[in-house]
């Protein structure tokens, strides 16, 4: 969160009179928020620009081949990490001026004095603490003597290059930090304070003060433990066990989210500030507008296909609004949106591309490594959900527009009969499907035939395809991004429009076959992508100048470079705020796993939830919102996941919910970005105002009730794994997405209140019944026959016996936990291969002793499902539930599609007229 928070309501106010932001003031905003408000001129801009191109280059640098093939310029993770935090500070400092609100002024002056005393409490007599308060006081000072948005005054530098100090001191110690884990000496302490200080300081300026108050809240909970209320209390940490944890290893603020911000987040925040300055953004607005203009609410569709595409590689809500809000709202109130649902609608589809693989606002790459799943299985898990949600969103616009009898802008062109546009659109998949198989296969030729020369091979065939599309795209008027206030008499042509920038999607056709056909890592996939982008941007201009006949040449190609520079420098300056976000919800991880907190949390929520399934993750939810309120997708998802992710797991595991890791993260994450939304800290709906006009409050609680879909989601997948394609053909998978699309559709008619005609109540209620059974068939299913066989303990070998090999046995179990405590939880064992029931349980690496009535575990074999699964010694095996045979789940959908032919039936009469309801 920026500044820009607290200054949306004056803005929005000042922009409410005269219907909208000027585009000088949208540029202030997407620089206050996302690059930083301050742009000094003379040799310090100068150094600002060099700064961000340092950095971008160097990223590029660690991420290629190259250093490893010279052996020179190699740096490990940690050194790589250090340098990464070292340039998000220097530019922090340098690119965001302090604040002079008087809340902005109070909060950042508290916040070094609770530090201060936190720190000095904390030494504890292990070191000498009169240099502690002379840091505060210097932060203060440098914070009370102002802070100019058109220079960098003296003590700014001194902030800027103290922080990127602390933060390289990891590279240019590290050999001795290696020979003194855990045993900080004073130099260590004082780095370490100062770079937790002017870290949070960075994070207030950069994202305002939301992820700085919580991180501080971790700090004084990892201090002050002791003191807490007894279900949250722990022994309390010292200075050193805090330096040491939290600065000196990668256990905080150089932990894993740090990490993969530096090799991946960077590369693909540098990709789409390429791809943005090449033009792509402006393609993507306009194909849409060509597309979808002429529907029924046509300027509402496109902004959410338009946000949709952009949101693929944008990883800010905000710059996503802003990008194509700019654009896309004036049209939708010239046809007929209020101000405030023009920019609700903006805010819905911008902040669900944030939840649109392949980068999921650089949440995807964070998944990998906290779920421990590969980035394939991240993008295929997460790929539904989001194409689901987005398909909602544009029947919620139409909707709208059936409500209000919009009608679409005019039509450049007489449309095609109906079979001739369903001939032109079997021909153009049919086109697409033998293009891929010609490539993949082509591909798979090419490799074996030219072996190590193969890469040559492939670039020499893209830089073919790219000429060729070039050509095609010089054929076509370039593309300007039209006045959204100025008059439209006809929407853009769409096969020329489409044809203007068809090698914009080389680049992310480079990138999804990287990530996804060669599997490679996101880092060097993202690095590939971009270093393609790199060659397009310097040879676009000079070449469509030569096939178009103009004399521009060593114009247009001095041009590409300035395009090459300012992309760099971009890329750079929209990661100062991720990397500072990452590096500080380090410290919120770092104290998780110092203080046990998520254990707490979790008591915290069964004692208030008794123990309830639905209670349990409507807490969560609602925490989850809490949490991510003010805070950037790529924090959001490291805070939400580290604190609640593990609720889930283990209160689901007590109380009989076994789902598996990928969709718990996936329901903290949703819920986390839902924060984007929801006043009163909705950033998103804030921007959005700003460019409208609208009420900041109206068009958040508008944008809300749009994105109830995106919040019915998660729960629906924690109960229904088949929407996360997890275990299912591809047969089921196209199932899945035909009927889960149908019964969102149906919900989202329902929470909108109209169908064919305006909804009664008991139409409304029949509605919401039939989209939860095409969603859950199987809640139906078990309430008629039960999915599971209670079976004795004492016959577990018997129920192992007559389950299918792969078959999962439900097992309850009650024993210690690791400081041993008792605790009770349900885990699922995979049946193993073997003649008798005996051999199928020991397969499967459980081993276990029949006394009486009792069965208790005696061994657990190491690596085994069993242990996978959770089971250890001396646990007593409760309750054993085997799989019961059950008709299919799908027969529910008969009454759930009966039901709807009866809605059908009752609107049908009091529909529009058919030449009047059509989109």
């Amino acid at each position: 969160m920026s500044d820009k928070q607290f200054e949306s309501a004056a803005v929005e106010n000042e922009a409410s009179g005269k219907g909208g932001l000027s585009q000088a003031e949208l540029d202030e905003l997407v620089a206050s928020s996302d690059t930083g408000g301050r742009s000094p001129s003379g040799p310090v801009g100068i150094f600002l620009i060099a700064v961000a191109l340092i950095w971008s280059l160097f990223q590029l640098w660690i991420a290629s081949p190259i250093p490893f093939m010279i052996n020179f310029g190699v740096f490990n993770d940690t050194e790589a990490r250090s340098f990464h935090l070292a340039f998000a500070l220097l530019l922090a400092f340098l690119a965001y001026p302090a604040a002079r609100s008087p809340a902005q002024l109070i909060l950042a002056l508290a916040v070094p004095v609770i530090l201060t005393f936190l720190f000095i409490y904390g030494a504890k007599d292990e070191t000498p603490v009169w240099w502690i308060p002379i840091v505060g006081v210097a932060v203060i000072g440098a914070i009370l003597l102002g802070s100019p948005k058109d220079r960098v005054p003296l003590w700014e530098w001194g902030l800027a290059l103290f922080g990127a100090a602390a933060s390289l001191y990891l590279y240019f110690a590290y050999d001795g930090i290696a020979q003194r884990v855990g045993a900080p000496i004073l130099q260590d302490f004082v780095v370490a304070v100062i770079g937790l200080m002017l870290l949070l300081e960075a994070t207030r300026r950069a994202l305002g003060p939301a992820l700085m108050i919580v991180a501080t809240v971790f700090l004084v909970y990892t201090f002050l433990g002791a003191l807490m209320p007894g279900i949250i209390a722990h022994k309390g940490n010292n200075l050193s066990e805090v330096v040491n944890h939290q600065w000196i290893t990668t256990e905080g603020v150089f932990g894993i989210a740090l990490g993969v911000s530096t090799s991946f987040v960077f590369l693909f925040v540098l990709f789409g500030s390429l791809l943005d300055k090449a033009g792509a953004g402006n393609y993507f607005i306009q194909v849409a507008f060509s597309l979808m203009g002429h529907m029924r609410g046509g300027p509402a569709k496109a902004a959410v296909v338009s946000s949709a595409m952009t949101g693929l590689i944008s990883g800010s809500s905000i710059a996503n609004v802003v990008t194509t809000g700019t654009f896309t709202i004036p049209l939708m109130k010239r046809v007929g949106f209020s101000a405030e649902k023009g920019g609700a609608v903006e805010v819905a589809s911008s902040v669900n591309g944030q939840i649109m693989p392949p980068v999921m606002g650089a949440a995807a790459f964070l998944m990998v490594e906290y779920v421990g799943i590969p980035y394939f299985d991240v993008v295929k898990h997460a790929f539904l959900p989001a194409v689901i949600s987005y398909i909602a969103l544009v029947y919620i616009v139409h909707l709208e527009a059936m409500k209000a009898n919009m009608q679409g802008l005019p039509r450049p062109y007489e449309p095609k009969p109906l079979v001739a546009w369903l001939i032109s659109l079997a021909f153009t998949i049919a086109a697409i499907c033998a293009l891929s198989f010609a490539v993949y296969y082509g591909m798979g030729w090419i490799r074996p035939a030219f072996g190590e020369n193969a890469s040559y091979v492939v670039f020499g065939f893209l830089v073919l395809v790219y000429i060729g599309l070039l050509f095609i795209s010089s054929r076509e008027a370039p593309l300007k991004m039209e006045d959204p206030n100025a008059p439209v008499t006809k929407l853009p042509m769409p096969g020329p429009t489409v044809r203007s920038g068809l090698h914009f999607l080389l680049p992310v056709v480079v990138l999804v076959w990287a990530l996804m056909i060669d599997r490679l890592s996101p880092g060097l996939s993202a690095f590939w992508a971009a270093a393609f982008m790199i060659f397009i941007l310097v040879t676009q201009r000079p070449i469509l100048a030569l096939m178009r006949g103009e004399s521009s040449f060593s114009a247009e190609a001095r041009a590409g470079f300035v395009d090459l520079l300012e992309g760099l420098v971009a890329g750079a300056r929209n990661m100062i705020g991720i990397g500072i976000a990452t590096a500080t919800a380090g410290i919120i991880v770092g104290s998780v796993s110092q203080t046990g907190v998520g254990s707490a949390l979790a008591d915290v929520v069964e004692v208030l939830s008794g123990g309830n399934i639905m209670a349990i993750l409507v807490l969560t939810a609602v925490l989850s919102l809490i949490l991510g309120m003010g805070l950037p997708t790529t924090a959001n998802y490291i805070v939400v996941s580290a604190l609640l992710a593990p609720v889930i797991v283990t209160l689901g595991q007590q109380n009989g919910l076994i789902v598996p890791l990928i969709a718990v993260h996936l329901f903290v994450f949703y819920f986390g970005i839902m924060a984007d939304v929801t006043p009163p800290v909705g950033l998103a709906s804030f921007a959005a105002a700003a460019v409208s006009g609208g009420d900041p409050i109206k068009t958040g609680v508008v944008a809300f009730f749009y994105s109830l879909r995106t919040a019915a989601l998660p729960f629906l997948f924690i109960f229904n794994t088949d929407l996360l394609l997890i275990d299912v053909t591809w047969a089921q998978g196209i199932l899945v997405f035909i009927v889960a699309t149908c019964a969102m559709l149906l919900f989202a008619a329902a929470t909108q209140g109209w169908f064919l005609a305006r909804n009664r109540i008991h139409e409304t209620l029949l509605l919401l019944l039939i989209a939860f059974t095409l969603f859950r068939p199987g809640f139906w299913m078990d309430m008629v026959v039960a999915p599971f066989e209670n079976v004795p303990p004492a016959q577990i070998e018997q129920a192992a016996m007559d389950a299918e090999v792969g078959q999962d046995l439900r097992l309850e179990v009650s024993g210690l936990n690791a400081v041993g405590d008792p605790v009770t939880f349900t885990a699922l064992l995979p049946v193993g291969e073997g003649e008798t029931g005996a051999d199928r349980l020991l397969a499967s690496g459980l081993e276990y002793i029949v006394n009486g009535e009792d069965v208790i575990i005696d061994n657990v074999a190491f690596g085994s499902p069993a242990a996978e699964a959770g089971f250890d010694w001396d646990q007593t095996i409760e309750q054993v539930l085997a799989p019961a045979v059950q008709p299919s789940k799908y027969w529910m959908f008969i009454p759930a599609l009966v039901l709807l032919a009866l809605v059908v039936m009752m609107q049908r009469g009091r529909g529009r007229p058919a030449e009047t309801a059509t989109a």
